[in-house]
C-alpha cells in the first residue's frame, strides 16, 4: 500500500531576494505608484514581508512611500 506523505509534496522554502537590494538602481518613491501597486492587496493592505519578499529595511521605506502616497491622494486608501 502506497501512502502520500505531505512532507515530499511541499516544496523547500527558498527565500526571496529584496528587489531593492539586488537592484541598486531601484529606489523607494511614493510618487512611483507603478511599482508601490506590487505590495498592496486587492483591498488597499500593505502585503507582509513574508509576501512582498523584502528586507525589513525595504518594507519600511515602501510602508512609508504607501501611506504618503495615499496622504497625497495619489493612492486610494481603500477599495472601490
Amino acid at each position: 500500500m502506497i501512502t502520500n506523505n505531505r512532507n515530499n509534496d511541499k516544496k523547500s522554502h527558498v527565500p526571496k531576494k529584496c528587489n531593492y537590494c539586488t537592484n541598486h538602481k531601484l529606489a523607494v518613491d511614493y510618487k512611483d505608484i507603478t511599482s508601490l501597486r506590487r505590495f498592496v492587496s486587492s483591498y488597499m493592505k500593505i502585503a507582509p514581508r513574508r509576501r512582498s519578499g523584502l528586507c525589513a529595511r525595504h518594507q519600511r521605506q515602501v510602508a512609508n512611500a504607501i501611506k504618503r502616497a495615499r496622504q497625497a491622494a495619489l493612492m486610494p486608501i481603500t477599495a472601490k
